[in-house]
């Protein structure tokens, strides 16, 4: 699946991301949110990236952490698709991985009004969101899949 697909590098101090980047939300003030990812503590976490806003956001340790290097997904096929407690989809795209070597799924939450990205930990059972300065977390999300 990875030739159907791929991570593009990105700055904040670049103020762009490349064309083609997967929309996969709305902020609360109407801004577009691109599906990212980046490193963090051994890490490779799914991030929110908000190119209007110069941001990109993980969630991490109960917190929304500002990451200045980043990657952003280009896609081919992709479909959103609903789940709960940590399952994802056959086709689900891995956006991540734990220091441990867990895979971390590409999710999506509907939270105050704003659809923002997260990362599904499946052993977790929730899809952890970065909002308004906090991680938070959600038993029912939608999880990005391939088709």
């Amino acid at each position: 699946m990875a030739g159907t697909y791929r991570w593009v590098p990105a700055c904040l101090s670049q103020r762009s991301i490349p064309m083609g980047a997967l929309r996969v939300g709305t902020d609360a003030d109407g801004d577009e949110i691109y599906a990212g990812r980046a490193h963090h503590e051994g890490d490779i976490l799914p991030a929110k990236v908000i190119p209007t806003k110069n941001a990109c956001y993980i969630p991490y340790g109960g917190e929304e952490v500002l990451k200045d290097q980043f990657e952003v997904l280009v896609p081919a096929m992709f479909s959103w698709q609903f789940s709960t407690g940590g399952n994802v989809p056959p086709g689900a795209v891995e956006a991540g991985m734990t220091a441990d070597g867990e895979k971390l799924y590409f999710g999506r939450v509907t939270h105050d009004g704003c659809t923002t990205p997260g990362k599904i930990h499946q052993s977790h059972g929730v899809c952890y969101y970065p909002f308004d300065g906090e991680e938070r977390s959600s038993a029912e999300y939608e999880c990005l899949v391939l088709f």
